[in-house]
């Protein structure tokens, strides 16, 4: 997995919806939540996983859930 992955929903009120995924000792810390500038993101999840359960969960979001890659939202 990359340095840092960002992955991306627009919403129909203008904001996103996203997920960070970003390697840390031998884990991957993710990171979802949604943000509507200007307004301070709002962060609704952090929790770990495995690289192979992050990179299983990377999948199903962009297959599934509509996310696409991004550069960093904030």
């Amino acid at each position: 997995m990359p340095e840092h992955l960002w992955l991306v929903r627009p919403r129909r009120d203008g904001g996103s919806d996203y997920v960070r995924f970003l390697p840390r000792q031998g884990n991957v810390e993710v990171l979802e939540g949604s943000h509507l500038p200007p307004q301070m993101p709002l962060l609704k999840s952090r929790h770990w996983l495995a690289t192979e359960e992050a990179e299983a969960r990377r999948r199903d979001l962009q297959q599934e859930g509509g996310y696409q890659f991004s550069d960093p939202l904030f």
